[in-house]
């Protein structure tokens, strides 16, 4: 992790890029967790993963920190779930942060490439399902609660 290395900035520009190009999709929206922490949830897993495989040996390790990594961005989502009135919020916000955090792992691991198409499905399947869903009837939320209350009382 020599900053004066490509290396170093080839992994810390990546990092960036793929959580600004999900954060940019979830700051348009007005969602809780935006471009500025997108971006640092996939940097700082990148760092942590990197220093995992920078330290491996003979006596260590390195999935021990991813599996740290993992558990505790769950907490981290999990800070962005609320319940309001029998609703429950920021669901989708959570497994974006997850998955920033499985795409930051990948670019620790230097797998750059795949880690950018990742960003770019990412944002994706959350602009592809709500245009779904403000569009098609059949796919909205409500109509399939309806559907279900209906048939559930049948």
């Amino acid at each position: 992790m020599d900053p004066m290395t490509s290396e170093f900035w080839i992994g810390v520009g990546v990092a960036v890029l793929c959580g600004g190009i999900v954060g940019f999709e979830r700051q348009m929206r007005g969602k809780p967790a935006g471009i500025r922490t997108n971006i640092l949830i996939c940097l700082g897993t990148t760092v942590f993963v990197k220093l995992s495989t920078l330290y491996s040996g003979q006596n260590t390790d390195m999935t021990r920190v991813l599996g740290q990594v993992v558990t505790g961005i769950g907490f981290l989502g999990a800070g962005v779930i609320l319940a309001r009135g029998g609703r429950v919020k920021g669901v989708t916000s959570a497994a974006v942060i997850w998955m920033l955090a499985g795409i930051g792992a990948m670019i620790g691991f230097g797998l750059f490439i795949p880690a950018i198409i990742l960003a770019v499905i990412t944002v994706i399947i959350l602009t592809a399902i709500e245009y779904l869903e403000l569009n098609l009837r059949w796919f909205r939320h409500e109509e399939r609660l309806r559907r279900d209350e209906s048939t559930s009382r049948e």
